[in-house]
């Protein structure tokens, strides 16, 4: 590296070529191994966020890297044209993980979106005799499932919308949490009803006790799908495989991503039953690399890590840990701490002034996290952390709203 290569040189080069989509902290990261990542000029760093949850097994896990290289020296991709001996392995692990019948394998979180929403419409037409063109959708305010044309089109978040219509029809929004506004808004054309168990995006915003079970029940009652989007809550994140499982809910369809992958490549997938991903025929649905070999096999290994590890077990445990540790704080600028497992939020009060100046603080002291929806921490490390690590991390945040204080 030359001494021209440093921060502000990456920053700038990204700053002048790369479109400015995103807004993050100015730390440049080249290395990362378990809950640690270094930046370009060897600072050290404990990573608070995971990559949004997708780095749940921790950085650059062995078992993982190895079954990426093993694969990658095998075959990589045949597309979905030939048949591969890796998909077969992952679908069969899934189900008999889940309880569910079939998967369907995307790569993005926002195709595995799409996809669920697909198969919700085509089970509508042929399933529940909705007239065609007439399935209507129900989400909640404050959702986030993705940023493409049709997910944005019922985002109820400005930015995410402005200058992108026309948008896509077909999608009913109520508040989240609010079990009457889902009820009333149910017609005879409602297909699903597509929720997340924890808003993550919006500020880890936990549902009312009892609401998952009672939509769910409400769903059955109505016939229309219940559609949960694990992909920042599932897989170990909250403490359970599935955060829906706090409340004993069996979604009829669940749609997963970020640590499926473990951090080493973009790996999604919808699990339903054969009367829903059953549906689809040859050419009705697809992807160049959705089911690759490289990708299952990651996500194979991914899978066992998460069970062999026992990382759901030390994300329940050391998530009420560090919950109750964070409440401790006293600070004006505090409004509420909240959280399940290791997905953990800060709510500041509005004049605090904003949550990112907090994370830049905290980036000084050696801890990465990152605002959401201005006024949130998030804190959402990689569930091989230990407590002494959380510990650490507790004085570094305690310090910085001392200091800030």
């Amino acid at each position: 590296m030359t001494t021209a290569m440093n921060t502000k040189f990456f920053v700038d080069m990204e700053d002048i070529y790369g479109a400015h989509n995103y807004h993050p902290l100015d730390v440049v990261i080249t290395k990362a191994k378990g809950i640690w990542v270094w930046d370009v000029e060897g600072n050290k760093y404990l990573d608070f966020l995971s990559a949004y949850s997708a780095v749940n097994q921790g950085h650059c896990h062995p078992r993982i890297v190895k079954a990426l290289i093993e694969q990658a020296k095998k075959v990589t991709l045949t597309s979905r044209a030939f048949r591969n001996d890796q998909w077969p392995l992952l679908a069969k692990e899934l189900c008999d993980l889940t309880g569910y019948q079939m998967v369907l394998p995307m790569n993005s979180g926002a195709e595995a979106v799409e996809t669920a929403l697909k198969a919700a419409r085509m089970w509508a037409y042929q399933k529940k005799g909705v007239p065609e063109d007439q399935a209507e959708v129900i989400t909640c305010a404050n959702n986030f499932h993705g940023r493409t044309i049709t997910i944005i089109s019922f985002s109820t978040e400005p930015l995410y919308r402005r200058d992108f219509g026309p948008f896509t029809p077909g999608f009913i929004s109520v508040p989240y949490g609010d079990i009457e506004a889902l009820e009333k808004a149910i017609t005879p054309n409602t297909a699903a009803f597509l929720v997340e168990p924890i808003q993550a995006e919006a500020g880890i915003i936990i549902p009312p006790e009892g609401y998952l079970r009672r939509a769910k029940e409400i769903c059955e009652k109505n016939n229309v799908l219940f559609i949960a989007d694990e992909i920042q809550t599932g897989l170990g994140r909250v403490g359970r495989w599935l955060a829906c499982e706090y409340e004993e809910v069996r979604p009829d369809v669940v749609v997963i991503g970020k640590s499926l992958g473990g951090g080493c490549y973009a790996v999604s997938a919808v699990l339903s039953d054969r009367e829903v991903l059953g549906l689809f025929t040859p050419g009705s649905h697809g992807s160049t690399f959705g089911g690759n070999p490289l990708a299952c096999a990651v996500a194979r290994e991914s899978l066992r890590v998460i069970q062999e590890e026992n990382l759901i077990d030390n994300a329940a445990q050391l998530g009420n840990y560090f919950l109750e540790k964070l409440k401790t704080i006293k600070s004006r600028w505090i409004k509420e701490v909240r959280g399940k497992g290791l997905l953990i939020g800060i709510e500041l009060y509005p004049e605090a002034g904003g949550a990112r100046r907090f994370c830049e603080a905290l980036k000084e002291e050696g801890l990465l996290c990152k605002e959401t929806h201005e006024h949130v921490i998030r804190f959402a490390p990689p569930l091989v952390i230990k407590e002494k690590d959380l510990n650490w991390a507790f004085k570094k945040i305690k310090k910085v709203f001392k200091e800030l204080d």
